[in-house]
């Protein structure tokens, strides 16, 4: 078995929980990649680069550079934007990604202005209170015609709500509501806030320990993949492997779980690259990491981004067990621990 360094988990935290409370939405992510050019900037190491999709890219020189290498995790997240301000002064919105309405019905929201001004407000049925509808409420559809955002502000038109400075095209974040007990964290936009925090860790592990990765590699965090582009372009033509850094999903017939890293072999763009896939098995195995192996019917990743548009690469992709998946997500730090290690393993592989 292999010896790796030690992660720094009390720093693994920290990030992670910094970044899950930066709002970053598909499209507007320009605090969260700030954020994290400033933890990767002391890294003298990194060359550290923002393309003008404004996602954040980070090369750093390895020990060879005939199989250049990728990696990549995106920070972008499911949001939601401005699509009408109603008549009576509420908000409906149009959704960033895709998740279903009925998971952030009631959750907290933060409406982003033109201006830079923010205006809280929640996401509710537009026939919310029991009192007065009754049945309604538990019987009306969860879809965007049926929901509203409640500004709080003193608004009940249309007029009253332009002028707090709010319009049409805003972007709109729901409210992370991070927790981290017992080993356990709770939040929404661990996908792929978790794995971003993987990355870091990584990067962090190697150049504490003074070490370089085996290849020549470039980082990329990416900020449009839940609309399906992130990562299509920040690579260099020369690259050989891209390491996809992403949620595993865990649910009923799926076996991930909170605890350990898992590594995706199938998802709703078929498999990925197998003999890349078991370069990884193989790695996990030599350095004493436990991992799982999964198959997602409804999900996708930015490795497919890159092959769809048009990458001649070897793509496989890992990542930590999360539950309840583009929902109030839930995972461990075993299984955070878990994937940074198998980063770590895989950079300095041969």
């Amino acid at each position: 078995m292999k010896t790796l360094p030690s992660i720094d988990s009390e720093s693994l935290l920290n990030v992670l929980t910094q970044l899950l409370n930066i709002p970053s939405p598909t499209g507007f992510t320009h605090l969260a990649i700030q954020y994290c050019e400033q933890v990767l900037s002391p890294f003298s190491a990194l060359s550290l680069r923002r393309n003008r999709k404004g996602a954040l890219i980070a090369e750093w020189e390895g020990e060879q550079a005939d199989a250049l290498r990728g990696v990549t995790a995106h920070v972008d997240t499911l949001g939601a934007m401005v699509k009408e301000i109603k008549s009576n002064g509420r908000l409906k919105l149009t959704p960033l990604g895709g998740f279903a309405w009925n998971t952030v019905e009631g959750e907290g929201c933060t409406v982003f202005t033109q201006s830079g001004k923010t205006v809280r407000g929640s996401l509710l049925l537009t026939k919310a209170s029991a009192h007065v509808y009754g049945k309604q409420v538990s019987e009306t559809s969860r879809e965007a015609e049926n929901l509203e955002v409640r500004l709080d502000a003193r608004t009940t038109s249309a007029e009253q709500t332009r002028a707090l400075g709010i319009e049409v095209g805003d972007f709109v974040a729901f409210d992370p509501r991070v927790e981290v007990n017992e080993g356990f964290i709770r939040s929404r936009h661990l996908d792929d806030k978790a794995c971003v925090a993987c990355l870091i860790a990584a990067i962090q592990t190697l150049h504490v320990n003074g070490l370089k990765p085996r290849q020549s590699t470039t980082f990329l965090i990416s900020n449009y993949e839940e609309v399906g582009h992130g990562a299509a372009v920040g690579f260099p033509p020369q690259l050989a492997e891209l390491l996809v850094v992403d949620m595993a999903a865990v649910g009923e017939g799926q076996s991930s779980d909170e605890f350990h890293a898992s590594l995706c072999v199938k998802d709703s763009g078929g498999p990925y690259h197998h003999e890349f896939s078991q370069k990884l098995r193989r790695i996990a195995e030599q350095a004493g990491i436990a991992y799982k192996v999964d198959t997602y019917p409804y999900y996708g990743s930015d490795g497919e981004a890159y092959w769809r548009a048009g990458g001649d690469v070897a793509v496989a992709l890992i990542g930590p067990g999360i539950d309840a998946s583009h929902n109030y997500e839930r995972t461990h730090l075993e299984a955070l621990l878990a994937t940074t290690q198998w980063i770590v393993a895989y950079l300095l592989s041969e």
